[in-house]
């Protein structure tokens, strides 16, 4: 056998051993790699669908969420997902923007808690202020979209007088309130819309009937206690107070707590009514001498 048969031979043996060696590699410790990738290549395949069917899915999908988002929208209370706890305290202060400037609300952060499938921040809300005010503290919070409720509430009414005496009627509020949140999106919509929390002026249910804090008399008005009518003029009634002081007051005029009333030129005499704390009082005046004198 020459040397050129020899090599060919050789080569033709390494490469059987090659083919052998690589089948052995690929058929037996490939195989398990190979099954995986066939069957996610299989998995791919399965849900490989055109850029048409996806879009028709997203409109499909997209007005199912319009729809879902529009009942949300419809509940007069949503619960909010992963609320921050800052966010109380904004709501507050928007509410709060109309207040008198006499109103004074403070809010403290208590705890954070759970409650079943949801999650709450509890806060301590004190304060005083006009009824109204703290009516429409109360309102608001009860009212608003996202779910808050005043779990305790204590009212007190408080009379404060200011520097040039005249009595001011406030009230004093103590509460806790729940603010309650969840952590999906399941309560809650997309856009956020508030409730209409406007509320009109409420009589004070804390003002007293009778009062005895009566306002100073710091306009200057007259006094009609003690006063006389001096004359009764085209233009009005002529009339002087305890302290000599005249003045010249016609029909509808304000007097220190009340109006004048009427002028009765055919009996010379001049109609009050006045409020003394809740007490209504008539008075008439004639001329140098009162003439009648009612309470009701």
């Amino acid at each position: 056998m020459n040397r050129k048969l020899k090599n060919t031979l050789g080569i033709i043996g390494l490469m059987v051993v090659l083919l052998l060696v690589g089948g052995i590699y690929i058929f037996v410790f490939q195989r398990g790699k190979l099954n995986k990738n066939k069957k996610n290549l299989k998995e791919l395949e399965s849900v490989n669908y055109n850029t048409s069917q996806l879009n028709l899915q997203l409109q499909a999908l997209g007005k199912k969420a319009a729809t879902l988002d529009s009942i949300l929208s419809a509940r007069k209370f949503n619960i909010p997902q992963d609320l921050s706890s800052i966010k109380f305290y904004n709501f507050i202060n928007t509410i709060s923007i109309g207040f008198s400037p006499n109103t004074q609300i403070d809010v403290e952060f208590i705890d954070q808690k759970k409650d079943k499938e949801f999650y709450f921040f509890e806060y301590k809300i004190t304060g005083n202020g006009p009824y109204n005010d703290i009516y429409k503290l109360i309102y608001s919070i009860e009212q608003s979209k996202e779910l808050k409720k005043i779990k305790t509430l204590t009212l007190t009414n408080q009379i404060s007088t200011n520097k040039e005496g005249i009595p001011n009627f406030v009230v004093n509020i103590n509460c806790n309130v729940d603010v309650f949140f969840s952590m999906d999106n399941r309560f809650t919509t997309n856009t956020f819309v508030e409730n209409n929390l406007f509320t009109e002026l409420k009589r004070d249910a804390f003002y007293p009937l009778i009062r005895t804090q009566i306002p100073p008399n710091v306009d200057g008005l007259l006094d009609v206690q003690g006063a006389k009518l001096l004359a009764l003029i085209p233009e009005g009634a002529f009339l002087a107070d305890t302290k000599g002081n005249t003045y010249l007051l016609w029909e509808g005029e304000q007097v220190y707590l009340g109006y004048l009333t009427k002028i009765d030129y055919e009996h010379n005499s001049a109609s009050f009514i006045l409020n003394k704390g809740g007490i209504i009082e008539r008075v008439e005046l004639g001329i140098d001498k009162e003439v009648n004198k009612k309470n009701q």
